[in-house]
């Protein structure tokens, strides 16, 4: 129930204002999500909004996007409802980038309803000899509280800001962005630090807000959950567009984790037709409830895959005209997906009229592409994106006469006699066909103190080590 007690926080991260602003179709979209955004704010009457980074597309975004973004924080956050929240933390030390070190609410020159705590994405980061970005231009304003940000690249020490309300408090902690690799090196160098409160520090609901990788795009090119540390209770994960809000609990480290995802769609790729949500986070003393509040607002997306070779009854490569086939069928799934679309649709008038569609075709198997932009013509004026409705995609086909990969533990197993009848050149082409795929051979070797040790070895040390054999 929401008494004096109860944190109510709106959290939304990746909203992405100004992408595409010069498309004739798309272009308002984001402002006029964001506008949703904060109108959810001042009508469940939240404390706060917190936002994950990426609040601007650009770096340095057009004018029009700035003074949009400016007129709807004027229209949301200025007002006389009294703001019955504390900060017991030092905000000199929490805003110290800033010329105004303290949050805005407490600023005599402003008449603040809902402040904004944000941390910065990859999108609107600090750049130039200045170190600014276009969040900071909002926080001298006094419409955005700018935090988690650091000047040093070869440490972090996160300071939280401290947060009461009644009997709740909150720690909340945040990391703008910063390359990957690099945050990466510093966490397995122990140069992240975050700092607790130095009174009662069991007794604060700690939560944390961070913008990179989540998913693993390389050895180091993400942040893997197991770097965080295991006192916090909640994580906000921005960076990542695919909306997973419902907090899901890491088992190791016992916290639970909550990815809002971007308010807007900027690829035609399957995580972004996930359905979009914003999050209305209550939290009473160490207890916290999520709700979901899907976003209306959203321009529809619809994808679908399909395999050619899969339809034999249909059409196959040798036919007379199985282009022509292959057009027709794929203009009825296009149709099919703009019939969905007018469905969910009615009974909606805040979305927007023209859905997105993306039809991924795998030609695989003697297939030919046609000219899509023709294709597309039919559905010019039915759709949001007409270039590029149709992408089409084309899998490695496997040859039938080679194996998946030389059986190197099972070879050097035989009896030596058989190893000794087999011909070199067998074992030659045999190695060169697998040399597409890496495999790696462990021996097991005795070291000074007779223990075991892995060590790895090359496919052509292990064809040496069977021809030694």
């Amino acid at each position: 129930a929401d008494d004096e007690d109860t944190f109510k926080i709106l959290i939304a991260t990746d909203i992405h204002l100004g992408y595409l602003e010069k498309d004739a179709i798309r272009g308002n979209d984001t402002f006029v999500t964001f506008d949703e955004i904060m109108k959810q704010a001042m009508q469940n009457e939240v404390d706060f909004v917190l936002l994950g980074g990426d609040l601007f597309h650009d770096n340095k975004p057009s004018r029009k996007t700035m003074h949009c973004c400016i007129e709807v924080m004027r229209k949301y956050c200025m007002g006389d409802r009294p703001i019955i929240f504390e900060i017991l933390s030092d905000q000199a030390v929490n805003f110290s980038h800033s010329k105004f070190p303290w949050v805005n609410y407490l600023d005599t020159n402003l008449n603040i309803s809902i402040p904004v705590f944000s941390v910065h994405g990859n999108h609107d980061d600090p750049t130039g000899t200045d170190g600014l970005c276009a969040i900071d231009l909002l926080s001298c304003a006094g419409l955005i509280n700018h935090f988690g940000r650091s000047r040093s690249v070869e440490k972090l020490e996160i300071s939280p800001v401290l947060l009461q309300k009644g009997n709740t408090r909150i720690a909340l902690y945040g990391i703008g962005s910063v390359p990957d690799e690099r945050l990466y090196r510093m966490f397995i160098n122990n140069q992240v630090t975050m700092l607790r409160p130095r009174e009662d520090e069991d007794g604060w609901f700690n939560l944390f807000v961070i913008h990179q990788n989540r998913s693993k795009h390389g050895a180091t090119n993400y942040i893997p959950e197991q770097f965080l540390d295991d006192f916090l209770d909640l994580v906000v994960w921005g960076h990542e567009h695919e909306c997973k809000i419902a907090p899901v609990r890491n088992e190791q480290q016992l916290f639970y984790v909550t990815q809002p995802g971007s308010s807007v769609i900027t690829s035609l790729s399957p995580g972004e037709a996930v359905k979009k949500h914003i999050g209305l986070l209550r939290v009473k003393g160490k207890k916290m409830n999520l709700q979901k509040i899907p976003l209306q607002t959203i321009r529809q997306f619809f994808i679908q895959d399909v395999t050619l070779s899969e339809h034999p009854d249909l059409f196959r490569p040798e036919q007379p005209n199985v282009m022509l086939k292959v057009m027709a069928f794929c203009q009825e799934k296009v149709e099919e997906m703009l019939e969905e679309a007018e469905r969910q649709r009615l009974g909606n008038p805040l979305t927007p009229e023209k859905p997105l569609i993306r039809l991924r075709v795998d030609y695989s198997g003697g297939f030919e592409v046609f000219n899509t932009m023709r294709f597309s013509q039919k559905f010019v004026d039915q759709v949001a994106n007409p270039k590029d409705i149709l992408h089409f995609i084309r899998h490695r086909e496997s040859k039938d006469n080679i194996k998946e990969c030389m059986d190197f533990e099972a070879l050097l197993s035989r009896p030596t006699s058989e190893v000794l009848q087999l011909r070199v050149e067998d074992l030659v082409k045999e190695y060169f066909q697998t040399a597409e795929k890496v495999c790696i051979l462990y021996m097991c070797v005795e070291d000074a103190d007779q223990s075991l040790v892995n060590i790895p070895l090359s496919p052509l040390q292990t064809f040496h080590r069977i021809m030694r054999k």
